[in-house]
C-alpha cells in the first residue's frame, strides 16, 4: 500500500514538489556551502550565527585595511527564491555576498529566513523583521542578549541598509514600509533600501494561472486577495502608502528580459510620484534576465551592476 511517500500533491516542474506525506523536494537552487574564514577571491571572512532559536544568518566581514577598530556600514540582506527556494547558505548567495561585501566595504548579515511551504507567509516577513531588530539590539543590548563581536567591533549602527533580490526585494519593500510606522531597536534608521528584480505582482500584469501568481498562492495560502494582496502588490488601494517608506534612499534594479521588469519600473515611478521625501534610483540592465548577477558574478554586466550597487551603498552612507 502506498504510504504517500511518492504521491505528489503540488508540483511546480523544475522548482519544487510536495508529496502527500508532507515531504518537500526542492528542484531549483545551488548546493549549501560552509562559511569561509577567508574567501580566497575576495579576502572576505564569514561565519554562521543564530539570530533566534528559529533561524540563523551568515555574517560577512571584509578584509580590514585601516585599523582593527574600523567601523563599517551594515547591510542586512535577504536572498531570493519565491519565498520557498534557495538559502543564505547556498553557493550562489555565498559567492554573491562575498563580491558585494568586498566591493562595498560593508558588514553583511545574510538572513536564513524560514521558507514555505513548511513555514508559509508571513513567517518569512516576521523572521526578516526580527533579524533587523536583532541588529538594532546591539546598540542598547538588554541583559542576557548575546552580542555579535563583528557587529560590536566593526559595525556603524548609524549606517544601516537593507537589500535583497527577487523575493528578497519584496521583503525589503515590506520592511521599509514597516520601519516607517514602527520603531527599530536601538533607534537605528534605514539609510538605503536595495530592491534588485523585486518580486511584485498585480492581477493586471499577471494572470491567475501564471507561474509567479501560482507560486504566490502556494507560499501564502492564507491570503484572500491573491496577487492583489498588498504584500505582493504595492499598488492596490488598501496597500500602505508608499509615502511612508521608512528609508532615505532606494535603488531598484530591473533587467530587459525579466518578466518582472515592467512592474519594477512601475514601482520606481510610483514611489517617485508619491509624497515620499527620499531619493530613488532605477537601473535597467539591457539584454539580461532575472537576478543574472547572482547566477554568474563574472560577466562584464554583472561586474558593472555589482559596482553600481556598491556605489549606491556608499552614497547612502555619506
Amino acid at each position: 500500500m502506498d504510504s504517500g511517500d511518492n504521491e505528489v500533491v503540488v508540483d511546480f516542474p523544475h522548482y519544487i514538489r510536495v508529496y502527500k506525506n508532507g515531504r518537500v523536494e526542492r528542484l531549483f537552487g545551488s548546493p549549501i556551502v560552509p562559511p569561509s574564514p577567508e574567501d580566497p577571491a575576495t579576502g572576505v571572512s564569514s561565519k554562521d550565527i543564530d539570530i533566534s532559536p528559529e533561524f540563523k544568518a551568515r555574517i560577512y566581514l571584509p578584509k580590514l585595511t585601516n585599523s582593527t577598530d574600523q567601523k563599517l556600514p551594515i547591510l542586512v540582506y535577504y536572498h531570493g527564491g519565491a519565498f520557498c527556494l534557495e538559502s543564505a547558505f547556498s553557493f550562489l548567495d555565498h559567492r554573491y555576498l562575498n563580491r558585494i561585501v568586498a566591493e562595498s566595504n560593508v558588514i553583511a548579515v545574510s538572513v536564513e529566513y524560514r521558507l514555505a511551504p513548511e513555514n508559509p507567509l508571513p513567517v518569512a516577513y516576521e523572521d526578516s523583521w526580527a533579524a533587523l531588530q536583532w541588529v538594532g539590539s546591539h546598540v542598547e543590548a538588554k541583559p542576557g542578549f548575546e552580542k555579535e563581536p563583528w557587529l560590536v567591533n566593526h559595525g556603524d549602527f548609524e549606517k544601516v541598509l537593507i537589500g535583497g533580490d527577487s523575493a528578497g526585494g519584496n521583503i525589503v519593500h515590506n520592511l521599509s514600509l514597516r520601519s516607517g510606522s514602527e520603531s527599530l531597536n536601538g533607534g537605528i534608521k534605514i539609510l538605503g533600501s536595495l530592491l534588485c528584480f523585486p518580486y511584485f505582482l498585480t492581477s493586471i500584469d499577471f494572470k491567475e494561472d501564471s507561474l509567479p501568481s501560482k507560486l504566490w498562492g502556494f507560499v501564502n495560502p492564507s491570503t484572500k486577495d491573491g496577487v492583489d494582496d498588498p504584500n505582493i502588490n504595492p499598488f492596490v488601494e488598501k496597500a500602505q502608502s508608499l509615502s511612508t517608506l521608512g528609508c532615505s534612499k532606494i535603488l531598484v534594479c530591473v533587467a530587459e528580459k525579466d518578466e518582472l521588469r515592467n512592474i519594477g519600473i512601475k514601482y520606481a515611478e510610483a514611489v517617485k510620484n508619491s509624497e515620499w521625501k527620499g531619493e530613488i534610483e532605477l537601473i535597467d540592465v539591457e539584454g539580461e534576465d532575472h537576478c543574472f548577477q547572482i547566477f554568474d558574478t563574472e560577466t562584464e554586466k554583472a561586474k558593472i551592476l555589482i559596482k553600481e550597487i556598491a556605489s549606491f551603498i556608499k552614497k547612502s552612507c555619506v
